[in-house]
């Protein structure tokens, strides 16, 4: 484990938490992610539309790494996104942990504006093909 990482992600959501409120996790976070993505601002979902917020975030957080593209958006601007290739297995820890570093990027090419910045998770880099 790379605690680093944990660290880093301790703050982030210590930040976060301080303009959404306690008690977030990562799915809370990925829900989080999932509206900024759909550009909406707030409303209220549907528990169907909860969960394809959170896709949308995965999806979000997985395309700098080649795993999904952006494909566009539908007539009710929600993204869209093609898969590349499969992930590597991984067991809950290393998925847990390939999240946060995801969601730290994520937020480190926010505020820095330059996505390409985000380079492969260190869990990915040894399953390379």
């Amino acid at each position: 484990m790379d605690y680093a990482v944990e660290i880093k992600f301790k703050k982030l959501v210590a930040e976060l938490e301080e303009t959404f409120g306690g008690g977030l996790d990562v799915q809370a976070i990925l829900f989080l992610i999932g509206v900024q993505e759909l550009g909406k601002g707030r409303q209220t979902f549907s528990k169907r539309q909860k969960t394809e917020l959170m896709h949308v975030a995965v999806c979000t957080l997985l395309e700098p790494y080649g795993f999904y593209k952006t494909v566009g958006r539908d007539k009710d601007n929600w993204p869209h996104f093609e898969f590349i290739k499969e992930l590597p297995p991984l067991d809950e820890r290393q998925q847990q942990h390939l999240m946060k570093e995801a969601i730290l990027d994520y937020f480190d090419a926010e505020k820095q504006e330059h996505p390409e910045n985000i380079v492969l998770p260190e869990v990915l880099r040894y399953n390379e093909n």
